[in-house]
């Protein structure tokens, strides 16, 4: 069993998400890879700063000892702090890499024939599942660095849903029940097609086709008897205006 394997398992992260019950015609999408270079961007300059703080900080540790002076305890302590705020530093950066890997991989967007799924988190993971009953407006967020990688985000929204700024800006659409994002994903104009296209047919489906008789409810024995009584007035009117004609000429 990979590392990977058991780092999911000992999180309890399903290794790939299920279609709703009942759906058909499932479309998985993806992260585009570029989305991962953008995260670990902001992940690279998030640590930058740290490091430089850390840099500071144990150069502030070093000069400590030179002005307590002969005082073995309190070098030791803080020659302590120093080793200990190096090796925080290094092992939550490679904790939070690893993280910002596996929470690239386990990125999943599903899209059947009655609604739509969204997977996403590892540490805290978030699945969202909105009805095309429901969905009102999809829309695609790019910022100026998303346009560089060739990746946008795909907004969908449900009934019932404020206003808000970006995805990068609104963390809080995570847990806004008619908020849902396809984060960095380079075929954005391909699932809003896709989407679009899934609630034509929904709307199309609730309308009913009255030349499916399988979609037209069944008439009652009074509605026969009045449609049999005005086809039989439709065919006498048609009878009359035959014989009229010849007079006429």
């Amino acid at each position: 069993m990979s590392l990977r394997t058991r780092l999911l398992a000992f999180m309890h992260v399903p290794p790939a998400p299920s279609a709703p019950a009942g759906d058909d015609h499932v479309r998985i999408f993806r992260a585009a890879p570029n989305f991962f270079f953008y995260r670990l961007a902001r992940w690279a300059t998030t640590n930058t700063a740290a490091l430089i703080g850390l840099v500071f900080g144990v150069g502030y540790l070093r000069q400590v000892p030179a002005w307590l002076g002969d005082r073995p305890l309190l070098i030791t302590v803080f020659s302590v702090l120093e080793i200990g705020a190096v090796v925080g530093f290094v092992t939550q950066a490679v904790w939070t890499l690893a993280l910002l890997r596996l929470d690239f991989e386990q990125r999943w967007y599903l899209v059947s024939d009655r609604s739509l799924r969204i997977r996403e988190g590892i540490m805290r993971m978030h699945e969202k599942t909105m009805t095309f009953a429901n969905i009102q407006h999809v829309t695609i967020e790019q910022g100026p660095l998303q346009r560089l990688l060739g990746i946008a985000d795909l907004q969908v929204r449900t009934a019932g849903g404020g206003g808000g700024g970006t995805s990068e800006e609104s963390n809080k659409a995570k847990h806004d029940l008619h908020i849902a994002y396809f984060r960095g994903v380079a075929d954005a104009h391909v699932i809003r097609a896709t989407i679009r296209e899934r609630l034509r047919r929904h709307s199309d489906a609730g309308l009913g086709d009255p030349d499916d008789p399988a979609e037209s409810a069944p008439l009652s024995h009074a509605e026969t008897s009045v449609l049999s009584a005005a086809r039989a007035l439709a065919e006498e009117a048609r009878a009359l205006r035959r014989a009229a004609l010849p007079a006429s000429r």
